[in-house]
């Protein structure tokens, strides 16, 4: 997850392009505004001269400062109202020769008070998937893309449900997750042997809420692990940075794709409860697929682990014939 200097001077250099972009166009609105209402460029003027006029008279009389600010206001709020009232007499929104910006919230800088912005974040994940090739495969394996025809109409006699009720039921939980995130905080464990649509459902939900700007961390269990092993023991190395690790814990979104894969000691275990809990305290969503059944987690994790995840966690579990060996078939 850690970028090098020149990635991140990348996506600064978008932001950059982005702000030449909008004040370009916030240009161009002004030379077609006043050439069709001469007025509100001399509206304009007075607006941009109000300030230094006000500091001039500070710097010269300090101890009318705040009579100095007053008038400013004043002034200020009178020539604005003037010129959105100009504005929408014309025919134009109110607002139209405003500062144009895609983030509003830091104003394309990317930061708000020396912290990243949402926005940064998300395009610092999102070029990381760029360069993983990610996408790619969301691209291909997504709600749009998702097929039934594997799954089969005969009733499983232990459950009295066919694996194709079942998936339409799965599917339409992880539907439901997308669909009610921004509203409802919940967290689902997708669970059954290889090859059944687990990884397919994790990168359909990751797409819908990238799409929607969510913050999204796809990892495998290997993957996660990883991060935190060289995050404890590698610190001088800065292969994985504070921010990294930030990252996982606050993004609206943390998937584990194969949990359980992984070699399982007690730092595994310590450092997946910690995420784990640390998320669910902080009210942020994780999707977890997994091989292991209900009784497997018991003798792989400690009771708190499992407490956490089947306390927590909507259990979607997934049955039926290995779709991968039957697409080659």
């Amino acid at each position: 997850m850690s970028m090098t200097k020149s990635d991140y001077n990348k996506i600064m250099r978008a932001y950059d392009q982005r702000k030449a972009t909008n004040s370009q166009l916030q240009n161009k609105r002004m030379e077609e505004v006043f050439s069709n209402i001469p007025q509100l460029e001399t509206i304009h003027k007075k607006i941009s001269s109000l300030g230094l006029t006000a500091i001039q008279k500070t710097i010269a009389n300090p101890e009318h400062k705040a009579t100095y600010a007053q008038e400013l206001t004043l002034n200020l709020d009178k020539l604005k109202q003037q010129k959105a009232t100009l504005l929408k007499n014309n025919g134009y929104p109110a607002d139209y020769l405003e500062p144009i910006y895609t983030c509003s919230d830091c104003k394309d800088s990317g930061y708000i008070q020396n912290q990243k912005c949402h926005c940064l974040k998300q395009a610092i994940i999102d070029y990381a998937y760029e360069q993983s090739n990610l996408k790619q495969i969301l691209e291909k394996e997504n709600f749009s893309t998702f097929s039934f025809e594997y799954y089969s109409k005969e009733k499983d006699p232990k459950t009295g449900m066919s694996s194709f009720e079942n998936m339409r039921s799965v599917h339409q939980a992880c539907l439901n997750f997308v669909e009610d995130f921004n509203t409802t905080f919940n967290n689902l464990i997708l669970y059954g042997r290889s090859g059944l649509g687990k990884t397919f459902l994790c990168n359909s939900i990751a797409k819908e809420l990238l799409d929607q700007g969510k913050t999204v961390i796809y990892l495998s269990s290997f993957q996660l692990f990883r991060l935190f092993e060289n995050y404890r023991f590698h610190k001088e190395e800065e292969i994985v940075t504070n921010d990294d690790i930030e990252t996982i814990f606050q993004c609206d979104l943390l998937i584990i794709d194969d949990l359980g894969t992984e070699f399982n000691n007690a730092l595994t275990s310590a450092e997946l409860f910690n995420c784990l809990n640390s998320r669910l305290m902080n009210r942020r969503a994780t999707v977890i697929s997994t091989n292991l059944n209900p009784n497997e987690w018991v003798n792989k994790y400690s009771e708190r682990i499992v407490s956490r995840i089947f306390g927590y966690y909507t259990q979607l579990k997934l049955f039926g014939s290995d779709i991968r060996l039957m697409r080659y078939q």
